[in-house]
This record gives C-alpha cells, structure tokens and sequence, in this order.
C-alpha cells in the first residue's frame, strides 16, 4: 500500500518543477518508488504512469516483486528508456544528478532534439526524506542486531587480537543474526589510530591502555543502520579519559537538542561548541551526523553548511568526535528518529565510558 502513496509524492514533485516525466536508475530510488531490489533497472514515471524497466536477468524477478503499471524488458537500457520518453509524449525531463555523464550523453544523443533535461539533486531528496512506520521498523530492527552481535564477540576485544579479527567475526555476528549485509567496511581504530575517522580494521594488534573505535552497521530489509562506541582496554591515560568525556558530553546535548523545528546546523554547534570550547575545537573536522535509510549516508546532513531543520519522520546520526594525531581518538554515534515530541534514540548500546578489564 506505501508504494501508491510514494508514486504520488513523484507526480506532486513534477508538478511543482514543471516536468513531463521523471527518470530514475539509482538503485535505492527504484525500490523506494516500485519494491525491485535486483542491482539494475530504471524508473519512467509520469504524473499518472509507472513503467518499470530492466534486462532479462530481473524480469522473472521484478514481475514477482515491483510494484508498477508495467514491466518492461530491454536489451540496451537507453534505448528502453528512450522508446518509454517517447511513448509518454515527454519534453521536460527529470533525472537523478548522480546518473553517469556517459549515459547522460547517450540519452541526449539517442532523444528527441526537443527534450529538454534537468538534473535533479536535493528535489529528489526530499522524496525519502521523511520514513513511514514500516521504514522505522525495518531500521530499528536493523539497529538492534547491534547489541547481540557486540555482546557475541566482546570476548575479542581484548589485548593481543587484530582488529580486523574483531571486525570479521562482528560482521559475521551481524548476518548470523539474519542481517543481509554490512552496511559499511566495518571500522576498529584502537590506539593512535583512533585519530582516523574511518579507520578501517587493519592489522593492528590491540593494546592495553588504549581506546578503540568500533564504528559499524547493518542492513535489513534493504535499510541501514549505523553506530559507533568507543572502549577502553584496560586502564587508560587521564588525557584519553577526558577526550572521551568530552566527546560523550557534545553527544548528549546535541541529542537532547533534538526536536521539530531544530535547525540541523544548530545540532552541529550546540556539540562543536562544547568541544571547541574544551580546547579541541581543532580535533574534529566532520559534520555531526548524516540521514540513514535505503542509503547508509542519505539526506539530511547535518553540518554547520546544513539549511535543513528537523522534522518529525526524519532519522538521522549524532556522532561528534575528536581525533588528536599519534595519541588517539574518541567518536560516539546514535540513530535518532525525530518525533513530533521530540526524538527517540534507535541505537541502543550503551554510551557511558566502559572499561574492559585486561589480563
């Protein structure tokens, strides 16, 4: 019954930017608007027409699955997506910013004269932007594979095991627990190498004394999940104990902060501040969060170049962090939803300082 309701969204969307049709490749796009979850196809939509397109490896699958007014097979998808502009009478022509130049090309060179094309980038945001209940579900569901998969493999996050041990056997905890993929290369930064954002797992051997960043997600019925928690290995410097009450401190407030009506930027300034004014104002360089959904990174972002504010449906990431170079770093991350009261946190690991006893 959703799909009906996003098809919707896509004509009100022509409507407002004066286009005939709307073409759509990218593959999170295609299962939002019609079910496919296969690697290739296309979207022609018209205020009152979906066609669903794809090549003879999907058919079987996409006539059991998507949600359409007809599916469509190609040998050549331009030339598919040709025949259905041309068939639907368009002449103003949407399409995703992402597509590649080359099909771009292929698609002005192959069309009418006439056509007239525009690319789409932050309108077609605004389609996913706000999740339905059954969206929450799936990502709330995803989140709480989390607790169980950390809980499975907390025995190896201890001194003397690589990180991509931990990391391996965290993912394979993740899809023995029903979740269909990471969402991510799954990051396990301990010691100085805590100071790199996305430090993926390497071969490192984990340290007594040393904090380590596990940064890592799943997906779930197509949608993602994503969170972050630092561990001390043992006993820690006091300089490393207050990085990481910083950090925790900028993570609350800015959670806290979170309401309808919130500027995004305004999230980010209420945690940068507090670090800045701590005296590591300098140690973090990134936004304080990003949308999680069909996309593990989509719309909103929220940064300090962020002019989105927060809206009730919206979910996206807190996750502040400093990073000082050849000490360590500190970087803690939650889901949030925002609520027409307020917020709800999907991530559910613990935040506060831990401390894993060490040999």
């Amino acid at each position: 019954m959703v799909y009906p309701q996003r098809r919707q969204k896509v004509a009100n969307l022509l409507g407002t930017l004066n286009l005939d049709v709307l073409v759509l490749c990218q593959a999170e796009n295609l299962r939002y608007l019609c079910g496919f979850s296969g690697s290739d196809g296309a979207v022609v939509v018209t205020a009152d027409k979906l066609v669903f397109l794809t090549d003879s490896r999907y058919t079987t699958q996409a006539e059991a699955e998507v949600s359409a007014d007809c599916v469509c097979e190609y040998k050549i998808k331009v030339d598919g997506i040709i025949a259905q502009l041309q068939t639907a009478g368009a002449e103003r022509i949407g399409f995703e910013a992402d597509l590649s130049y080359g099909t771009f090309r292929e698609l002005q060179d192959k069309g009418d004269t006439g056509w007239q094309w525009r690319h789409l980038r932050e309108e077609l945001q605004g389609l996913r932007l706000h999740k339905s209940a059954d969206e929450i579900r799936c990502m709330t569901s995803a989140a709480d594979l989390h607790v169980a998969a950390l809980t499975e493999i907390a025995g190896l996050i201890r001194p003397g095991n690589r990180e991509k041990d931990v990391a391996l056997a965290l993912e394979f905890a993740l899809r023995k627990l029903g979740a269909e993929e990471k969402a991510f290369d799954t990051i396990v930064a301990s010691g100085p190498r805590g100071a790199m954002p996305h430090g993926v797992a390497s071969d490192k051997i984990l340290g007594a004394g040393e904090l380590v960043t596990i940064d890592f997600g799943c997906r779930l019925a197509g949608y993602y999940s994503d969170e972050t928690v630092t561990l001390a290995l043992g006993d820690v410097s006091d300089g490393l104990r207050t990085i990481f009450d910083i950090v925790l401190e900028a993570h609350d407030r800015a959670l806290a902060a979170v309401s309808p009506g919130v500027a995004l930027a305004e999230l980010d300034r209420v945690a940068r501040d507090h670090i800045k004014a701590c005296g590591y104002g300098d140690y973090f360089g990134h936004g304080l969060g990003h949308g999680v959904g069909l996309e593990v990174h989509e719309a909103p972002t929220v940064s300090p170049r962020s002019q989105v504010f927060a809206e009730a449906g919206m979910v996206f990431t807190i996750e502040p962090g400093i990073y000082v170079p050849g000490v360590g770093g500190v970087r803690i991350e939650d889901m949030v939803l925002v609520t027409a009261e307020g917020h709800l946190t999907m991530t559910k690991i613990p935040k506060t300082f831990r401390n894993i006893l060490v040999n």
